[in-house]
């Protein structure tokens, strides 16, 4: 159990039934009454935030996300199929699960399948990828003084956008948490 007043930012708790991770948390001591703990908190299922307060004698049930690498084998249209690397036991989520997170993955990439009690909530990409452009207009001589950029379709067919010297055929490195170029491989 953490009380209110051991609040720390990133910890997972469970109230009333719904997992949220405490993003920002204060502890106000005001000149009359009780001091409370003011928070704001993220549902870790559907990505909302949500401010809340309690008392510092509050207690809530610490929740436990486990977090596994599962290389990423394909998908047939409706459902995302991964596997444990370590048992080869495969598992199928829906594409409402996935998300975006899979925009920059090629298949047989390794990523981490988040879950709560055996109920898989997330799945989170490698931070980098490299991949390789499948489609971009021709940079212009000339046209580099403001650091200009141009849109790139990768293999994965995502767009990205790249500076003009970057041309098709090329590797990049991409931060899959922003979607943004890194450099050329």
């Amino acid at each position: 159990m953490v009380s209110a007043g051991d609040f720390r930012n990133g910890i997972t708790v469970d109230i009333d039934g719904t997992v949220f991770q405490i993003i920002e948390f204060q502890h106000v001591k005001p000149g009359k009454g009780a001091a409370f703990v003011r928070t704001k908190l993220k549902n870790v299922k559907n990505g909302g935030v949500v401010e809340k307060t309690f008392r510092p004698t509050e207690k809530f049930p610490a929740a436990r996300i486990d977090r596994a690498d599962m290389q990423y084998l394909y998908n047939d249209g409706e459902l995302y199929y991964f596997m444990d690397g370590e048992t080869y036991e495969q598992i199928a989520l829906a594409a409402d699960v996935i998300g975006d997170a899979l925009k920059f993955v090629k298949e047989n990439e390794v990523c981490k399948i988040c879950s709560i009690n055996g109920s898989v909530f997330a799945v989170e990409p490698p931070m980098f990828v490299v991949l390789e452009i499948t489609n971009t207009e021709p940079g212009f001589k000339g046209d580099t003084a403001t650091g200009a950029t141009k849109p790139a379709t990768v293999e994965t067919g995502a767009l990205v956008y790249v500076p003009l010297f970057v041309n098709q055929g090329e590797r990049i490195r991409i931060d899959t948490r922003t979607g943004e170029y890194l450099s050329r491989e």
